[in-house]
């Protein structure tokens, strides 16, 4: 079955990016997914109270409208975060928005939110029965309010989410990525915090706000600060970035975001800043770059509780989880760790 998963995604490589996307979704849902192996035992884990098989998680953009996170799980990664979600429906920015960068192992994108909404989001995440799945929620372009579109996104998902993350940081909606100063990073905080506080206990859930890799000198600190001083469980580093490294591709002068292999170094360096201002009063996640299971440890060396990944999937296929999965073990072992947890932050 590995190998039919392998041709496919051969074949869909020769598609349009969104397309491919769109079909894989649709494939998925009807039962085509791979099924992972157990794990090994030494992968399992702990993260901001929420038990893991594993620390290789899914990052968001992948399954935007938490059509498929249960074939994900299934498929052998340890938790699914679903989104982004924003409370109105919208349609993103114009197509092409979505590019393979082939000879960078890269992918640009400048999707702009594009999702179904908050009520079509809910009605499915609310049938979620097992599993670590997380709810990635931002800001619709015309809003009027921002910040009150995380309230209303927290509202109505709790209880259904394993855990929440605020998308501060893509850099495909005009203007989001201020909430990342100071004074709007307080008010957005403050405001989740107190609705968070109003809200049933039994529904509680991690927070973390994800951030961006192209962060000024000073702001990792402040950041966080802010974050643990409203009591969120963490950050995750990082979202994509807009700078743009020596690229081969033709798509490499291509508006959005960048993701993939070129993000790696970048995104691991930020997360070292986090891990070294937060001194363990925080959990941080490791997102950007990954490709191998050496990856995925360098991000738990420099100081990830866990780690997810999306844009290697569009080369590599869905055998890319079970490889990097046994090579993070292997990893582990080869260092005389016992645990996962043992390793992070490791120098």
């Amino acid at each position: 079955m590995s190998a039919l998963h392998g041709l496919v995604t051969r074949a869909m490589r020769g598609l349009d990016p969104e397309d491919a996307h769109t079909l894989a979704i649709r494939a998925l849902e009807a039962g085509l997914g791979p099924r992972g192996a157990a794990d090994d035992p030494i992968l399992t884990t702990e993260v901001a109270g929420l038990s893991l098989p594993n620390p290789v998680g899914l990052a968001p953009g992948f399954d935007k409208n938490a059509q498929v996170f249960g074939p994900m799980l299934n498929a052998g990664f340890g938790f699914v975060e679903c989104g982004t979600v924003t409370p109105k429906p919208q349609a993103g920015n114009p197509r092409p928005r979505l590019f393979r960068l082939t000879e960078d192992r890269a992918v640009i994108n400048r999707m702009g939110f594009n999702n179904e909404g908050l009520e079509a989001f809910a009605g499915r995440l609310a049938r979620r029965r097992s599993g670590v799945v997380g709810a990635n929620v931002g800001a619709n372009k015309d809003s009027e309010d921002r910040i009150g579109d995380y309230v209303t996104c927290l509202r109505r998902l709790w209880g259904m989410a394993s855990y929440f993350t605020l998308n501060i940081s893509s850099p495909n909606t005009p203007g989001l990525r201020a909430l990342q100063t100071r004074a709007a990073l307080e008010e957005l905080l403050g405001r989740v915090a107190e609705a968070r506080d109003s809200l049933p206990r039994e529904g509680l859930a991690p927070m973390f706000l994800k951030v961006a890799p192209d962060l000024e000198d000073g702001e990792v600190e402040t950041i966080v600060e802010t974050v643990a001083a409203h009591d969120l469980a963490g950050i995750i580093v990082s979202n994509t970035t807009v700078s743009r490294p020596p690229l081969k591709s033709r798509f490499r002068e291509e508006a959005g975001g960048l993701s993939g292999a070129p993000l790696m170094s970048l995104s691991t360096q930020m997360l070292g800043r986090f891990a070294e201002a937060a001194q363990g009063r925080l959990v941080l996640i490791g997102a950007g770059g990954i490709a191998s299971g050496a990856d995925a440890y360098a991000k738990i060396r420099a100081g990830a509780c866990a780690v997810q990944l999306y844009s290697a999937l569009v080369f590599e296929g869905p055998g890319l989880i079970t490889r990097i999965k046994r090579e993070l073990a292997a990893r582990l072992k080869a260092d005389g760790f016992a645990s996962v947890r043992d390793a992070v932050g490791a120098k």
